[in-house]
């Protein structure tokens, strides 16, 4: 087990406490620790975060087999889904943000009742064009719905984007603004499930509080400075 010495305890419980003076209670603070050491994962759980953000399943594999004596933490998967890595974020996460594609959700629906374990999952969408994002546009997940409500092994819960980069706030909370009023055609689409909206980052996330988000996906702001 990794020691936490005292000096990144108080500045990462700082720099969080700097945070969540700007949350909302309902709002979810997800810790990005994808570039972050043990030590540093664990001043922020000693700092009362649970909620930790990790992107590539083999590194996040290495640091839940050494977080293992913290059994309250939530597993968020919050990079890109490869078909092939999808059994094993099926079995190490509690929820998995970046749904992106039809034929993924497929392979998921298939997987969850042989792992018997079934993660609360977002569908990630593009809803401003950005060749570097993955995601439905709204046509493209309008039309898939049918075949998606055909997937009855699938916890959707809501739905997650990534801005392009580039943007102004005015253009960044219309983006955001446009992922909330999606979540609310798709309810009165009978989607009744379409709560959670994952979007925000260090640079944006007060942008999308004020957009609605649910959960804010933080990763700079609280771990620059003590990477793996």
């Amino acid at each position: 087990m990794s020691e936490v010495n005292s000096e990144a305890i108080a500045t990462i419980s700082d720099r969080l406490n700097k945070i969540r003076t700007h949350l909302p209670t309902q709002v979810k603070l997800v810790a990005v620790s994808k570039y972050t050491s043990i030590e540093a994962i664990r001043a922020a759980y000693d700092a009362g975060v649970r909620d930790f953000g990790e992107s590539r399943v083999q590194d996040a594999k290495i640091k839940q087999t050494e977080l293992a004596d913290l059994t309250d933490i939530t597993w968020h998967m919050i990079g890109s889904l490869q078909s092939n890595k999808a059994r094993a974020a099926i079995a190490q996460f509690d929820w998995i943000h970046s749904l992106d594609r039809l034929s993924l959700a497929e392979q998921c629906d298939r997987l969850i009742p042989e792992l018997g374990k079934s993660p609360k999952l977002l569908l990630q969408v593009k809803l401003a064009e950005d060749p570097h994002k993955s995601g439905w546009s709204e046509a493209e997940l309008l039309a898939d719905l049918p075949q998606l409500a055909q997937l009855k092994h699938l916890n959707i819960v809501g739905l997650m984007t990534i801005l392009p980069l580039g943007l102004d706030e005015s253009q960044s909370h219309a983006v955001f603004s446009h992922v909330g009023e999606l979540a609310a055609k798709l309810r009165s689409l009978g989607w009744d499930n379409i709560r959670e909206l994952s979007m925000g980052m260090s640079a944006d996330y007060a942008i999308a509080i004020k957009a609605g988000a649910t959960m804010v996906r933080i990763g700079n702001q609280i771990f620059s400075g003590y990477q793996a």
